[in-house]
């Protein structure tokens, strides 16, 4: 789905922050799609009472348009973001009706309501206390976690095809064909996409295209927690999580320039073949991999020896074969 350009648009957008014992960089990328449709988070300190040492970050993947991923990466939190003490079970309810209440409020926008923008986005995102994660997720961009030295959690895409996402939107009297929603929508959750959710008699999180997010509570681990990444389906349509984990734990042993480090993903993935937009949030953590000499001795002498044998672009495309292979 989508119109695509005749060559990708390269040019990148990038941020990099540091606090409450995180460092985070960020890179996205038009690529091949004739619209950028993704938006980011990126939050350290959140503006609430008692919760300066929270953080929070996300990335939005819009579709249809970029109406509806572009307010939701300025207005999310402020809609999660309750009074409430922050207890573990009080912060995942208050994600969940930050979610239903900003879909709601959307919904009263006069281009969302008569029909003239049909915009959806994705989320997926992660807030951190000093002492959990909290994972977020609706749609099919996702978000790892490498602990230990590997891959130790990644959300669940919301898809068509899967059995729970199927039923309900079975039984709000739609179908699924072509592993799209009515023969359309590739995801079966998602922020905005009113033309999907307008079945009477059914409540928001009933119809055929769900704004409930999922929400996956974990105890941090600061000896093992190396790095979180989230990413857009641009990403993950050809990477696997351990094949992108395992490149950014690489090129972590050789820069601790974290937008440059995002910015070979994002390049890597456009070389690999894919055609939509990519983003990408690296959070690194106090364990992450730190810049090893051998690292740096070895990545210089590859360097080296492809700028002997190619110039330019090519030489990149060549230094990620030998990279994944």
């Amino acid at each position: 789905m989508g119109a695509f350009l005749d060559k990708p648009k390269t040019e990148k957008h990038n941020s990099h922050g540091e606090g409450n014992g995180l460092r985070y960089g960020l890179s996205s990328m038009q690529g091949w799609r004739v619209e950028m449709e993704d938006a980011h988070t990126a939050v350290l300190g959140l503006p609430a009472p008692g919760m300066s040492d929270w953080s929070f970050f996300a990335v939005y993947d819009g579709h249809a348009g970029s109406r509806v991923a572009n307010y939701c990466s300025k207005h999310l939190l402020e809609h999660i973001i309750t009074p409430v003490p922050p207890t573990v079970e009080a912060v995942k309810a208050g994600i969940r009706t930050g979610f239903l209440r900003i879909d709601e409020h959307m919904r009263s926008f006069s281009d969302l309501r008569n029909g003239m923008d049909r915009s959806g986005s994705t989320a997926v995102g992660i807030l951190l206390s000093p002492d959990h994660f909290f994972f977020i997720n609706c749609g099919d961009s996702r978000a790892v976690l490498y602990r230990n030295s590997h891959v130790c959690f990644s959300t669940l895409d919301h898809k068509p095809c899967n059995p729970r996402e199927r039923e309900r939107i079975q039984n709000a009297g739609g179908s699924v064909m072509i592993q799209r929603v009515n023969g359309s929508l590739a995801v079966s959750r998602a922020l905005g996409d009113y033309d999907y959710k307008c079945v009477d008699g059914k409540g928001p999180t009933e119809q055929l295209v769900s704004p409930e997010p999922e929400v996956f509570e974990m105890v941090r681990a600061p000896e093992q927690d190396q790095f979180v990444i989230l990413a857009c389906d641009g990403i993950w349509d050809v990477m696997s999580n351990e094949e992108l984990c395992d490149f950014v734990k690489s090129r972590l042993e050789v820069s601790d320039d974290l937008e440059r480090v995002c910015n070979e993903v994002v390049d890597t993935c456009l070389h690999k073949g894919s055609r939509d937009n990519m983003s990408v949030v690296l959070v690194c953590l106090p364990s992450a991999p730190k810049v090893s000499e051998e690292a740096v001795r070895k990545d210089a002498e590859l360097n080296k020896y492809l700028e002997s044998r190619v110039e330019g672009e090519n030489g990149w495309m060549e230094k990620v074969v030998y990279l994944q292979f």
